[in-house]
């Protein structure tokens, strides 16, 4: 049973199997206050400690706003009487890198505005899926006279390459939703009617898969961005962790009964994989 409770006051929860819906509801336009960014740093380090929970999908009960950004009064109550000085210990950060590293999939479901920090969490999400003329993205820190300090800086160049990562944050740029796909800020940019039952769908699918082979193989993913030689490494490792497991052998079987390596089976592969998951792998 999940330990996720729906006790958030600004983030709705729903509970399926091992699929979580974290839905921000903080009227006028989602604002990361500082009661809303406790709510995500709290839904995260539960989630990640949740064994129940294989996916984690985050999304707006407000269709123009998926999360606005940083409350900036809230920044212009910053103490800045000392100096600045460079550690590793920034809050807002280690809530990002907390849905990184999770061993969980992370799906953001895009179908309004996102700007500021609030684009920055969702840049540490695992997959972001947008909405054809609706989706944006805007960091507006520049503009304002600040950076984006909750992580854009550093994760908008691994994404779109440096050069459009700049026209984002020097330009404070409106990002559309098609030009977000194409530049790989979004996995897709999907028609109105269509993200909802694409999201639910992908995630239910993902959940339904032998749950250590889900999390090792993030964790291997996560490995890439280090150096080749040292992600080649721990992919080994986990692959061979994996097969240790009791529950590879038992979905490698069940592959296999419902038409792997068949030239039928071959042919549908991503249908199968869809069965396995539906129909059960144990």
């Amino acid at each position: 049973m999940s330990t996720l409770q729906n006790d958030y006051e600004l983030i709705g929860i729903e509970i399926d199997a091992g699929v979580a819906w974290a839905t921000v509801d903080n009227p006028p336009i989602n604002l990361i206050t500082l009661p809303l960014f406790a709510e995500l740093t709290r839904l995260g380090e539960t989630v990640a400690e949740d064994d129940a929970i294989r996916v984690l999908v985050l999304r707006s009960a407000n269709p123009d706003f998926f999360l606005a950004h940083f409350d900036v009064e809230a920044i212009l109550g910053f103490n800045i009487e000392s100096e600045a000085v460079r550690s590793p210990n920034n809050a807002f950060h280690q809530m990002c890198e907390g849905f990184r590293l999770m061993d969980k999939a992370t799906l953001a479901q895009i179908e309004g505005r996102v700007g500021g920090g609030g684009s920055e969490l969702v840049s540490a999400f695992d997959m972001r899926f947008g909405v054809l003329g609706q989706t944006v993205i805007n960091q507006m820190e520049v503009p304002v006279g600040i950076l984006p300090g909750g992580g854009g800086t550093q994760r908008l160049p691994r994404m779109l390459g440096r050069g459009r990562a700049l026209e984002v944050i020097l330009g404070g740029i409106d990002l559309d939703a098609e030009t977000a796909e194409r530049w790989g800020y979004l996995n897709r940019a999907l028609a109105p009617e269509a993200i909802g039952d694409f999201v639910d769908t992908l995630a239910r699918r993902m959940a339904g898969f032998p749950p250590e082979a889900l999390r090792l193989a993030k964790r291997a993913v996560n490995a890439a961005e280090g150096p080749l030689a040292e992600g080649l490494i721990e992919e080994d490792y986990l692959f061979q962790t994996l097969l240790r497991t009791p529950d590879a052998p038992k979905a490698m079987e069940r592959f296999l009964e419902l038409g792997g390596q068949t030239r039928e089976g071959e042919l549908r592969v991503a249908e199968l994989s869809a069965e396995l998951a539906k129909k059960g792998w144990r």
